[in-house]
């Protein structure tokens, strides 16, 4: 085990989407639960930042835009913001040479990335591998193999995100608004950027349709740039249009349940220990054992077993769930009254 003093200095760097930002947040409060009085940051994207806002064990917030305007960083800009700090460890979780090279020359010693590129041989980067999955764990577990490096046991996988007394109060004013004298207040999320397996803005069309015919449901949809065609159904709620993601979480935080692919606003609601259901393919790449929502009352949703063996093209980016064994409107709506019924015992 590494023998470092409580004062260290940290900094985990996760320049990717909201997902995976998401999984990361286990991180500092191991290295906290620890090392007390180490100083913890993170860098992230812009866009992402409000996933870390009132962590309390997050120090500071570095990001790669400006917050302003969110125009990137010149190197030369992130270089001496990074050194400022002093840090003594840095955590990448997703290779990347620019961020490499910067991490580099800003002087810090102990250096730890995820495979094994050339630019982080020439760095004498420490890795760690995943090596293709075997055994098969969870995201959030592999990023937690940064700290086993360094001899931090973690003593939990779980992802938090922190919501203020006042964002607590605002939940309840949310569901006020919209639940407008109904029992449930059903989030749908239609789009997953490409990053998993995903039924057809059709489908979602219909599932949008049968959900509104429920009684006792609100519907809302909660992507903040939905389809033409969904934004044209009438009777639905938008919330998230136009908003940043602090309001997006906030309002994701009051709902009773949220359906959608496997996808950055599924670990926001799971995190916020809302009820999930969500679409995942059996692909050890999008596996649920490996993206999965974790610590919320989660229903998966999988194609029949043979479907991607007969009728998936196994291209992630392209699956729709269409054809037989696949995922139809049926299966999910079979879920979800199954989900509203035991609430409402």
């Amino acid at each position: 085990m590494q023998n470092f003093a409580q004062g260290k200095r940290f900094l985990i760097v996760r320049p990717d989407r909201i997902g995976d930002v998401v999984l990361s947040t286990p991180i500092p409060r191991e290295i906290k639960g620890i090392y007390p009085g180490s100083f913890v940051a993170v860098m992230v994207r812009n866009y992402t930042k409000d996933i870390y806002i009132h962590n309390p064990c997050i120090n500071s917030i570095l990001t790669l835009e400006h917050p302003e305007n969110n125009i990137p960083k010149k190197m030369t800009e992130l270089l001496k913001e990074i050194k400022s700090y002093n840090f003594d460890y840095a955590f990448m979780l997703l290779p990347n040479e620019k961020i490499n090279w910067l991490l580099f020359l800003a002087g810090i010693k102990y250096r730890i990335g995820v495979g094994q590129k050339f630019y982080q041989f020439l760095t004498n980067v420490k890795n760690v591998y995943r090596r293709k999955y075997q055994p098969l764990r969870h995201e959030a577990d592999y990023c937690l193999d940064m700290l086993r490096k360094i001899g931090i046991q973690p003593q939990s996988i779980y992802p938090e995100i922190y919501l203020t007394e006042e964002e607590k109060n605002l939940k309840n004013d949310l569901r006020n608004k919209y639940l407008q004298g109904k029992k449930f207040m059903i989030g749908v999320h239609v789009k997953s950027g490409n990053s998993a397996p995903n039924l057809s803005v059709l489908k979602y069309k219909q599932l949008i349709d049968k959900i509104m015919h429920l009684p006792e449901v609100s519907l809302l949809v909660t992507d903040n740039n939905p389809p033409e065609e969904i934004i044209e159904i009438k009777n639905v709620s938008f919330p998230n249009v136009n908003n940043n993601l602090r309001s997006a979480i906030v309002n994701i935080s009051a709902l009773d349940v949220l359906i959608s692919a496997s996808t950055g606003p599924m670990h926001i609601a799971a995190t916020l220990k809302i009820p999930t259901i969500s679409l995942f393919c059996p692909l050890t790449a999008c596996s649920p054992k490996l993206w999965g929502p974790l610590g919320n009352n989660a229903r998966i949703i999988e194609p029949d077993e043979n479907y991607c063996s007969f009728i998936c093209s196994g291209n992630p980016k392209t699956c729709d769930f269409e054809g037989s064994g696949g995922v139809d409107v049926d299966k999910i709506m079979r879920e979800l009254q199954q989900f509203l019924l035991q609430k409402d015992i």
